[in-house]
């Protein structure tokens, strides 16, 4: 049996130097774990109260040309919102005048801008949190807006949002929108406005402009006729826009059996009522 046991002696394992290792491996990787930690912790934003806001400087915004130029003082705090300006107070050289100048922007939407920097919107405002909640009374406005300058109030903003990407304030003019009745003649000022000064590509105020005469103009272009005749010479686009709508809207009519007919004639709508935009927005 000893000599058995001789010819077959047991080998023994390091367990010692396994053991350390691992506790070196557990000690290296809980510290490697430990830094992924600290560096994944968010930092916390800083706090902004709004006595900081208006202790930063102030930038002129000149906006304007002749009689109507106007200057609106403002915290740099609070127009570096905007990314467009945050772009040109980056730019200014030390000693200079802080002063952005836009000639070719409006004086009025500028100035509701620049209340929305300050306070998250701009008058008129919507009445309560409803989805469908009117907008306030706006006394500058006409009882019957053959110009559209209740719209175009909006679109202007809406136009100079895009201009300082402000999709927020965007969004909440197009809304307002949505929320202001007009006449036929005030609808063709506020189309011709929009297919004008707004982005080919932007289909969210288009879009709506062009569903809009689809669906309305068998009726209410005899209201405006000229205007309407007008509208389709000098926008060949807001033209196609239309048409294409109708047809696709005969086609849907065919797939459903039908003979197309009751798309053609459009749905009925009061001479001369107001009336607002289908609301497409969820602002």
């Amino acid at each position: 049996m000893a000599a058995l046991e001789q010819q077959t002696p047991i080998e023994e394992t390091a367990a010692d130097d396994i053991e350390m290792g691992d506790e070196g491996g557990d000690a290296a990787g809980g510290a490697g774990e430990d830094a992924g930690l600290t560096q994944m912790e968010p930092e916390v934003p800083k706090l902004v109260l709004f006595a900081d806001l208006v202790k930063s400087p102030i930038v002129e915004v000149v906006v304007g040309t002749g009689e109507e130029r106007t200057t609106y003082s403002a915290h740099e705090a609070v127009l570096i919102k905007a990314p467009e300006f945050a772009k040109q107070v980056e730019a200014f050289a030390p000693g200079s005048r802080r002063q952005i100048v836009y000639t070719d922007v409006d004086v009025e939407a500028m100035g509701s801008v620049i209340e929305y920097l300050y306070t998250g919107e701009y008058f008129p405002k919507k009445t309560s949190t409803a989805r469908d909640a009117p907008l306030e009374k706006d006394p500058r406005q006409p009882t019957s807006d053959d110009d559209g300058l209740g719209l175009l109030v909006h679109a202007r903003i809406y136009t100079l949002a895009d201009r300082l990407q402000l999709p927020n304030l965007k969004s909440l003019a197009h809304s307002k929108i949505h929320r202001t009745a007009s006449t036929a003649k005030g609808e063709l000022a506020y189309a011709r406005y929009v297919y004008r000064e707004s982005n080919p590509e932007d289909t969210t105020i288009r879009k709506p402009v062009a569903a809009f005469w689809a669906t309305r103009s068998f009726s209410l272009r005899h209201e405006a006729e000229p205007e309407f005749r007008a509208m389709c010479l000098e926008f060949p686009q807001f033209s196609y826009d239309v048409l294409q709508l109708v047809l696709d809207q005969q086609e849907k009519g065919r797939g459903r059996g039908g003979d197309g007919e009751a798309s053609h004639r459009g749905p009925a709508v009061v001479p001369g009522s107001s009336r607002k935009r289908a609301r497409v927005s969820q602002v």
